[in-house]
């Protein structure tokens, strides 16, 4: 066997390994495959707020991506810098409407415009369009989807929720996460509320020794692509 031959099976080998580690766990967002490992998808709605920053320090620290669904008018604006961070440090940024109104509830003109206002603020602040929304309270109906799949945004909802909008003590949001749980979930959370983003370290690690890694909802989903106007509540 020559020396060049050699080096070729080495660095296939090595290229091998690299993979199987990934597959395996690895980075939290390195290539897992989710149609066998036990896959869950943090979400975090109605930001950016005054304990983002802190929550985007916990990610990094924990390595995990996260999804963030956020409120064009207002918080997008006043925290500019936030957005930028969660795009450049790798989350998905997700449109949730310019003022959090049941879009079901409304004209669909005023369901496209709450869309379309927040789109335009997304791309300004992180320069690229989002592809995913969430529903202001999961509210969706058909013209809902109609106006979504006309903007090319998804609809991603969620199967397990904190309601940490209701209770703000950690260890009770802990909780509810870890026994609502399992392969495939989408969970719910809010970073502008005081005990969600103290309750993410606690969680990430308990859902981590229960065997589950932490990804996007790309990688969630993958190899499928969220479809436009369609809903996703669980992978």
């Amino acid at each position: 066997m020559t020396k060049r031959r050699r080096c070729l099976i080495c660095a296939l080998a090595l290229v091998a390994a690299a993979l199987l580690a990934g597959f395996a766990g690895g980075r939290a967002d390195a290539p897992v495959d989710c149609r066998t490992a036990r896959c869950v998808a943090l979400t975090f709605d109605g930001g950016p707020g005054r304990y983002t920053g802190e929550l985007l320090d916990v990610l990094a620290r924990k390595d995990v991506p996260a999804a963030f669904f956020l409120l064009g008018k207002g918080p997008v604006f006043k925290y500019p810098a936030l957005v930028r961070r969660m795009a450049d440090e790798g989350h998905e940024v997700g449109n949730h409407s310019w003022t959090h109104p049941r879009l079901t509830e409304v004209p669909p003109q005023e369901a496209r415009r709450q869309l379309v206002l927040t789109q335009r603020a997304l791309t300004q602040v992180t320069g690229r369009a989002p592809t995913l929304m969430r529903p202001p309270q999961g509210r969706t109906n058909q013209q809902v989807a109609a106006v979504c799949k006309e903007l090319g945004l998804a609809q991603v909802l969620w199967n397990s929720r904190a309601l940490d909008w209701r209770d703000h003590d950690p260890k009770v949001i802990e909780e509810r996460i870890l026994r609502s749980a399992g392969r495939g979930s989408i969970v719910l959370l809010h970073d502008i509320y005081p005990g969600t983003v103290p309750a993410v370290p606690a969680i990430v690690d308990g859902l981590r020794e229960r065997g589950f890694t932490l990804v996007s909802l790309e990688r969630l989903f993958a190899p499928r692509k969220l479809e436009p106007g369609k809903v996703y509540r669980h992978a």
